[in-house]
């Protein structure tokens, strides 16, 4: 009982700072509650985030701010065609010392940090692509055969041009599902614009405020993984998932007839992480089924794809993932 009484008061302590780290990220990137709301979580969970949206949207401006807000020492890469893996991890350079000896020292790379912002990720080659894999999922690299851990936490934010591929390289589907959610920054509405604008064009702008420190996120990090998940939303956890694949028995005809192929089992781990951050940053102690089919999409688009003939025909993934989605929970809360 006075464990489940600390966990409580935990949570509920939690919550009231990320309230705070809301408030200060807001005050510099103004309206885009969504597209906060699923970089927090992406942070919270230990994770990393692919944000899509076209130039001048604040995906940068929105990266310095978690950095700053969260206590977290961050790099910028911007990704180009010549950019190299070394450019990234870092290299050895021989080095002669003042006795004339000579020794290789190792030159840590950008990817040395805490959160990484990776610009426009799909304009380097693959090899170069390539390097971000191992340090995503097992957080270390490997140079000239060495290893090397990285700082704790070790997060990645992306970002991705949706409209301009020329001259571009698409991530191949093993790094598109190291990245915990997709973000979509769209358009602001009016009203955020008007605030934007007033806010951007004076003679001095809002500052963030750090609210937590590396290793608080790091037990924030912990202290989410301790959070109840009930029964309901973990059995819709697995049926939302397993409806996806189209050579799943349970795959409704509109699945089976779109789908080339479906979402793996990181993502219903994904699920299970994401529904606790999202309930943690709105004030409540336990995910539920209408979390699910919130984080459905950020979770699942980048995980699957459409048929050649779907998407010939103009078929939107985006809104079969809401369509199936909205299947799966009625089904649940009919059983």
């Amino acid at each position: 009982m006075a464990d489940a009484e600390n966990l409580v008061a935990d949570i509920e302590a939690l919550e009231e700072k990320l309230a705070q780290a809301k408030q200060s990220i807001n005050a510099r990137f103004i309206g885009q509650e969504r597209v906060v709301e699923l970089t927090l979580s992406a942070l919270l969970c230990g994770g990393h985030g692919l944000l899509i949206g076209l130039p001048g949207l604040g995906k940068t401006r929105l990266v310095e701010t978690l950095s700053t807000v969260m206590g977290l020492n961050g790099n910028r890469v911007q990704f180009t065609p010549d950019l190299m893996p070394a450019d990234i991890l870092g290299s050895e350079v021989l080095e002669t010392g003042a006795d004339g000896s000579r020794a290789f020292k190792f030159i840590p790379g950008p990817i040395f940090c805490q959160l990484m912002m990776a610009d426009e990720i799909n304009r380097a080659s693959p090899r170069t692509q390539s390097a971000l894999l191992q340090a995503m999922q097992e957080k270390q690299v490997t140079v000239a055969g060495e290893t090397r851990t990285l700082d704790a936490p070790f997060h990645v934010l992306a970002t991705q041009n949706p409209i301009e591929q020329e001259g571009t390289y698409p991530l191949p589907e093993a790094q598109l599902d190291r990245f915990l959610v997709q973000v979509d920054v769209n358009y602001p509405d009016r009203e955020t614009e008007r605030d934007i604008l007033l806010a951007t064009t004076g003679i001095e702008e809002a500052e963030a405020h750090q609210v937590f420190t590396a290793q608080e996120l790091i037990d924030a990090q912990t202290l989410l993984r301790r959070m109840p998940v009930g029964d309901s939303v973990v059995e819709m956890i697995l049926d939302l998932v397993r409806a996806f694949r189209p050579e799943d028995p349970s795959a409704p005809e509109r699945v089976r007839e779109l789908v080339a192929w479906g979402p793996g089992p990181r993502a219903a781990q994904a699920l299970m992480l994401t529904v606790r951050a999202r309930a943690l940053l709105q004030g409540r102690l336990a995910p539920s089924p209408e979390d699910v089919i919130n984080m459905a999409r950020p979770v699942l688009t980048h995980r699957m794809a459409l048929s050649f003939s779907a998407r010939a025909r103009g078929e939107d993934l985006g809104a079969l993932i809401d369509e199936v989605a909205s299947g799966v929970a009625r089904t649940e809360a009919a059983a």
